[in-house]
């Protein structure tokens, strides 16, 4: 595979990844058409790890007060001392370990089954329907639902469980994520927020059960490099503008594209 190959999908891995039309879906569809019969899984999990370094970029601040308060707070507890208000960045700490528990459990559990589905083109086309109807449930969550500012504890099993079943191609992790938050009546920033922040145990995670399965024969390290860089960049863009899109309010714009895309995916086959 060559530079050009890696960086038309690192294009497609950084919009995908963050807009709820599944880049592991995209990414298959792709590969597909670009002759890669088996699929590349050691380049798909470079290309999300691009897009994980750009949500810690974006989310900077957040993980940086998750971590600062998280320390202060345990100092706190070791000194028997009242929690305070610089507690709620450690708050969402925890709800983000507890959600990655079911995520975890699910990857582990049913790797080598979601992994065999990888190669499926037509099973992508069904689940981009699915995903349309995801997405598409954002249009009747009317404003005032959103009231939460915590996410709480059924939030993050239940999104946790979301991020988990959206491993299957064609299920946008996004997408699930976040309208799974805001089913649990999590305010639209904090859906957005708390999903992108549970990507990065995920996505950690699924390299660390990849690492061992090679891959780097079939991919060069310049290929490798250049869809890496790709991804980061086209991620930061895509990143902006979903979550001005779900602030807004229109994140069911995206539903028309993935029922389209799957039923062109269906028929074609």
């Amino acid at each position: 595979m060559n530079s050009l190959s890696t960086i038309f999908l690192g294009i497609v891995q950084g919009l995908t990844e963050f807009l709820p039309i599944s880049s592991s879906g995209h990414l298959v569809l792709f590969q597909n058409l670009l002759g890669m019969k088996e699929p590349e899984l050691f380049l798909d999990i470079t290309l999300h790890v691009g897009t994980l370094i750009a949500v810690c970029f974006y989310f900077r601040s957040d993980l940086k007060g998750m971590i600062v308060d998280s320390w202060l707070l345990i100092l706190g507890l070791i000194r028997r001392r009242e929690p305070s208000a610089r507690s709620a960045n450690a708050s969402l700490a925890l709800w983000v370990i507890v959600g990655t528990v079911p995520t975890g459990l699910i990857g582990v559990l049913f790797k080598s089954p979601l992994e065999d589905l990888f190669g499926s083109v037509t099973l992508v086309g069904f689940t981009l329907l699915f995903t349309g109807l995801i997405v598409a449930l954002t249009r009747w969550i009317p404003d005032k639902h959103g009231t939460r500012t915590t996410v709480g504890l059924a939030a993050a099993l239940a999104v946790g469980i979301a991020q988990g079943i959206a491993i299957t191609p064609g299920i946008s992790r996004s997408g699930a994520t976040i309208v799974c938050g805001m089913l649990f009546k999590l305010n639209r920033d904090l859906a957005a927020r708390f999903s992108f922040l549970l990507s990065i145990p995920a996505i950690l995670g699924a390299m660390v059960l990849h690492l061992g399965d090679g891959g780097w024969g079939n991919v060069g390290f310049i290929p490798l490099m250049a869809g890496l860089i790709t991804s980061i960049v086209v991620g930061l863009l895509a990143l902006k503008i979903l979550m001005g899109m779900v602030r807004r309010g229109n994140l069911y714009y995206f539903a028309p594209y993935c029922w389209a895309a799957g039923l062109v995916i269906i028929l074609g086959r």
